[in-house]
């Protein structure tokens, strides 16, 4: 499963969305009508879903969109893979 399809049925789930309505392009805020407590719960599902790869979601500041986090997750994953071969 990729990281959006993984991320986009967590939003699913935690937002009671269709899969249609969480596109990479999505905003939180002003398409989903997320709030910060919704947002807070996405990013801890995501945290745990990702528990494998060690990503850790400190803020919300920057991910406006699926695709910000999508991206910010993917670059977390790299970042941990290239340390544990590194090690």
């Amino acid at each position: 499963m990729s990281t959006f399809a993984k991320i986009q049925e967590i939003i699913v789930d935690q937002l009671g969305k269709e899969e249609e309505e969480v596109q990479l392009t999505t905003n939180f805020r002003e398409e989903l009508e997320a709030d910060s407590l919704d947002l807070f719960q996405i990013m801890n599902d995501i945290e745990d879903a990702f528990e494998d790869s060690d990503v850790k979601i400190e803020t919300d500041e920057g991910l406006n969109t699926v695709e910000d986090l999508v991206k910010f997750v993917d670059k977390q994953i790299e970042a941990n893979k290239s340390l544990r071969v590194n090690k």
